[in-house]
This record gives structure tokens, sequence and C-alpha cells, in this order.
């Protein structure tokens, strides 16, 4: 089992329907809108809920931060890669992580991920941080909407993804194009590296594109959640404008292939 919590990781838990829970523990002390709408939901789940003492959510998330709720649910399922190379009809963007080690940076990229319409999410299993309680509550529960995939090896998933004809994006700080200078319209996946370290060497290699964040400062990179979410964004903004401009076409299209009214006698 593992343990949820903070208002918005069980909320979204509880609405997403893809977890088992065994019970919800709310604090005694605390009574709002916000902790009875869990408390409703789990009602009509039939979900157990317990009120303890705050100390005693404490205890068990190990961190003052639970907001008077705590969730224990089974482990997250995870998909295969077989999973992400099924294909879904729209043009599909991935977002892969070698090795991110901070559960803060991977909570704020699902989060991320899961605003910016990705559809599919790639992590290693080795050296890298699991989907734990810490970033869960980054993510503000949005890993629960994400279709999520481990992998042990990231270049051979990379290689099958590609083979697939999905353009393979890194971002790198040795890249040579600007990020907003590449079309990410069509089918594609972005990697981001490890903090501090970026990608791996053979992960570098793999990708058919590398990308930069040109920077003004005398900083040469951000942050990878940070980063991410830079890239991320310009990909779900030339996606939308796109969809905009052929419902635009579409529709004009329709007005000109309507038949025009000819005025005669009596019009």
């Amino acid at each position: 089992m593992q343990i949820l919590y903070g208002v918005h990781p069980v909320e979204e838990a509880l609405k997403a329907g893809k977890r088992r829970f065994d019970h919800v523990l709310i604090a005694r002390e605390r009574r709002d809108d916000r902790l009875e709408a869990i408390v409703n939901l789990c009602r009509d789940l039939k979900i157990r809920v317990r009120t303890e003492p705050r100390e005693t959510l404490t205890d068990i998330a190990r961190t003052q931060a639970h907001q008077g709720v705590v969730a224990i649910v089974r482990q997250q399922e995870f998909l295969t890669i077989e999973d992400i190379l099924a294909p879904t009809g729209d043009p599909r963007l991935v977002l892969a992580l070698d090795g991110i080690e901070d559960p803060q940076n991977l909570g704020a990229l699902l989060r991320t991920a899961d605003g910016a319409g990705v559809d599919s999410v790639v992590m290693t299993e080795r050296r890298a941080a699991p989907l734990s309680a810490v970033a869960a509550k980054a993510a503000a529960g949005a890993q629960e909407h994400l279709r999520i995939a481990r992998v042990v090896n990231l270049v051979r998933a990379l290689e099958d993804l590609k083979r697939q004809n999905i353009w393979v994006i890194g971002l790198d700080e040795r890249g040579t194009t600007d990020y907003d200078r590449f079309d990410f319209t069509g089918d594609c996946v972005l990697v981001l590296g490890r903090e501090g370290e970026g990608l791996h060497d053979l992960v570098r290699r793999t990708c058919d594109h590398l990308l930069r964040i040109p920077m003004a400062g005398g900083v040469s990179s951000l942050n990878v959640s940070a980063a991410g979410a830079v890239v991320l964004y310009e990909a779900f903004r030339q996606r939308r404008a796109k969809q905009r401009a052929s419902a635009g076409s579409d529709k004009s299209a329709g007005a000109s292939s309507k038949p025009k009214r000819l005025k005669g006698l009596g019009s």
C-alpha cells in the first residue's frame, strides 16, 4: 500500500477512480468545505473515513504538510512501453524523463504535463525518483490523470518510439536549435535529463534533435521542471494554434460550399 496526503492528491485520486482505497484519515482539528467534499466523495464511493488527531496524521505521513487528510491506497499501476506505442489517432506528445531524481521536480513536471496536454509519460525505473507521496503532493494529483509507463532501458524505449515515426527531441543546453523554432505539431517525444547533469550520453545520441532554451542572464540553464514547463507549453501553444486554424478553415470551407440563394421576383 501507499500513502497519499494533501487535499489535491487525495481528491484527484478519488475522482480519477483508478486506485483502490483502504481508508482515509481526516484531522479532527480541521473542518472546512474542502475536507467535507473529500468526506462526501468517500461516502459516495463507500470508502472508510476515520477522524484522528492531527499528530497521528503527521506521524503516518511523516510530514506536517498533509493539510489534514491522509489516504492509504494501493500503489499506482504503470503502463508498459507497448501501451504507449498504441496509436491514439491524434498527434502524440510524449514526455520522457531521463533519471529525474528530485521528487519535487518530478511532481512539478507531471503537473505541467497534465496541463499542457501530454499524451503519455515515460519514466526510468532505476536511479530516478519514485512516484512517492512527496511527488504526488507536488503534482497536486495530476499523476492520477496521466498515462505513465516505467521502463528499465530508456534508450530502447526511445528507439521503439522512433520506429513508430515519433520524433525524439532532447532538451539540452548544448543544443543548436532554439526550442521555439521547432515544429511540435506532429508526433514527438520530449526528453528531459537529470538535475545538473542533463541527458545521459546514450540518450542524447538517440535524440533526433537537440533543442535549447536561450538564456539572457548569467545563468546557463533553468531548473529542469521550469525548463520542461517552458517547452511543453510552447508545444501546447503550437498544437492549439493548429487546431484553431484547422477548425477555422473547416468553417470557411463549409460556408463556401453552401449554395447561394438566388434573388428573383418576390425576393
